[in-house]
């Protein structure tokens, strides 16, 4: 039976989910909805209703399935009515600011007895489930992620909550951790549930920005779980050389490493990184579940628990603004803002689960003690 669906934030990176749902069988895209003039790239199909309100499209179609694709800070109240209008919900990373929102989804899912995937795509795919397999079967005794890419100011300009923690009053969420790298610090806290880490105790931040902005372009977490294990991130925007983002295991059963946005795979034992095939689609899967309640959500809402408690101790109000870095150590290539040598600290950082300050890098300040 054909599942329909109804996209909310159509513009931006709502065009992706537009030319994958044209992709999918076993589901109809009905209506779109967004507050700004609806894109036209890719076309739109025929039938298509579109409408700038939210509660008008779920009043006027009903649909099935409502993917979610606004802003984080609009996430909760938008959700919750497509929940209580019957339909289960596809929602886009990062899912909420806070875990008091956090509570609020998962008790409104309990009230209307809807589903609701969240759109960590990595955690479908094989490889991803091979790593945390390897996780569980051996005692863990540190998780380190490392990417680097690179953003220009256009980035930033792509919309208004875009580098800031707060729009008209009302706070947003971006940065590098908890946004476009939002990915390689769930895979992490995936791999660390899979090898029984418990709740974090303790959450230490180095944050740093090459522009004008209000979040972190580069950024170095080290959390420590109540196990004891600890697991550090490493990241940039303002990369040197490219490194698509890993996830490294390391315990009694020897290395373990994951390149997440490749599904490249590298087991105890292995010489080299290899491709795994096979992803399971998060929408597919949510339909697959609509049918069959029997088959379990890949990335359930509760699953991204520890996420959110990331989040919101990242992005608090009290959290200091990102050091600002330039002069001689910031170089402008192509129009991307890159930090000379960070490629080596990010390594260093993961490898050694020091943060910058800790490893004597001279533009680095002491870290910030996240409660």
């Amino acid at each position: 039976m054909t599942a329909t669906v109804a996209l909310i934030g159509a513009n931006g990176y709502g065009r992706h989910h537009r030319r994958h749902l044209a992709s999918l069988g076993g589901v109809r895209l009905v209506a779109l909805a967004d507050t700004r003039p609806i894109d036209r790239d890719p076309p739109l199909p025929d039938g298509i209703r579109l409408f700038a309100c939210h509660h008008e499209l779920l009043d006027a179609t009903k649909p099935d399935v409502v993917v979610i694709c606004t802003p984080p800070h609009t996430h909760l109240p938008i959700a919750e009515d497509a929940l209580r209008a019957g339909a289960d919900v596809l929602l886009e990373k990062p899912p909420l600011r806070t875990l008091a929102e956090h509570r609020s989804l998962m008790a409104v899912l309990g009230e209307t007895g809807r589903a609701c995937q969240v759109g960590f795509q990595a955690l479908g795919s094989r490889a991803a489930g091979m790593l945390f397999d390897a996780a569980a079967g051996q005692t863990v005794r540190s998780i380190a992620t490392v990417a680097s890419w690179q953003r220009d100011d256009a980035y930033y300009a792509r919309a208004p909550w875009a580098g800031r923690r707060s729009v008209a009053g009302r706070p947003t969420v971006d940065g590098a951790l908890v946004n476009p790298l939002a990915h390689a610090v769930m895979q992490s806290l995936a791999a660390a549930a899979a090898a029984g880490a418990g709740p974090v105790e303790a959450l230490a931040v180095e944050r740093y920005r090459t522009r004008p902005i209000e979040v972190d372009d580069t950024a170095f977490a080290r959390l420590t779980f109540a196990g004891g294990l600890r697991l550090t991130a490493a990241v940039t925007l303002a990369g040197e050389d490219f490194i698509a983002g890993e996830v490294v295991v390391d315990g009694t059963a020897g290395r373990a490493v994951l390149e997440y946005p490749t599904d490249r795979l590298a087991l105890p034992g292995d010489t080299a990184l290899r491709p795994v095939e096979g992803r399971t689609d998060l929408l597919e899967n949510l339909v697959a579940h609509r049918g069959d309640p029997a088959v379990p959500l890949l990335v359930p809402l509760a699953r991204t628990e520890a996420f959110t408690g990331v989040l919101e101790a990242l992005t608090a109000p009290e959290v200091p603004l990102p050091t600002l870095l330039g002069g001689p150590l910031v170089e402008i290539r192509g129009g991307v803002r890159v930090i000379r040598g960070i490629n080596r600290v990010l390594r260093r950082s993961a490898e050694t689960l020091a943060l910058p300050s800790e490893l004597g890098v001279p533009w680095a300040v002491p870290p910030y003690l996240c409660a």
